[in-house]
């Protein structure tokens, strides 16, 4: 197997896991908690990766980020280098991709929360910040975690957003799928299937964390 790729993949899991846990998680609460009526347009906005093929997220991805694109001659006069195919370009793309794999998962939990705890710790004085950190945050810690461990596993078996934005640079941007595209694409079956295996035993017991966890939350 190449443990180079399978590093970079679990690298790029894991600052996409990091990133929307930071970003993902105000969002989700807004969601939860809003009463605006035109909700149902960000709820759109967030759940459009699932449904979208990749390729064309990755297309969007790729204009929005080129060197022709305000970012993308920023990212340039302020480095030299371009976002895309490099690792910075494939960890937007991907931030992108699993947003509702992680903001979905958080907003069903965070709306289980009973507000009369969160409105009794108001009543006492705790503030906004606090409650949300010592209130709502364990109460909802199980679904989070489950918004955590499918963001992980999504991200490990990405292809089309990681290859349209990155490309296939060894060591920058290829990824686990990529390798056994590769490998298929060479007629090297045995490879393909060490890596595909390794590949199906992690999502196995992804899944089945994530439905252990998904028990005490809505179904997502």
């Amino acid at each position: 197997m190449d443990w180079t790729a399978i590093w970079l993949t679990f690298r790029l899991a894991g600052y996409t896991t990091l990133i929307l846990l930071v970003l993902g998680l105000p969002v989700a609460y807004w969601l939860s908690a809003t009463r605006f009526r035109g909700r149902f347009l960000i709820d759109a906005v967030v759940a459009l990766p699932i449904i979208l093929p990749p390729t064309v997220i990755g297309f969007y991805i790729l204009w929005s980020l080129g060197p022709r694109s305000p970012i993308g001659r920023f990212y340039e006069s302020l480095t030299g280098g371009t976002l895309p195919f490099s690792f910075l370009g494939i960890l937007i793309g991907s931030v992108v991709f699993n947003l509702p794999f992680a903001v979905r998962p958080f907003t069903a939990s965070l709306a289980m929360v009973d507000r009369r705890l969160v409105e009794a710790s108001w009543c006492l004085g705790v503030s906004r910040f606090n409650t949300f950190r010592r209130v709502i945050i364990p109460l909802a810690w199980p679904g989070i975690l489950t918004g955590l461990v499918l963001t992980f596993a999504h991200t490990v078996g990405e292809f089309g957003v990681v290859l349209m934005v990155g490309g296939n640079i060894p060591a920058v941007t290829r990824t686990i799928s990529i390798v056994i595209y590769d490998d298929v694409q060479a007629l090297d079956y045995s490879a393909a299937h060490q890596t595909s295996l390794a590949l199906l035993t992690f999502a196995f017991i992804a899944l089945c964390l994530t439905y252990a966890l998904g028990r005490r939350v809505l179904p997502i």
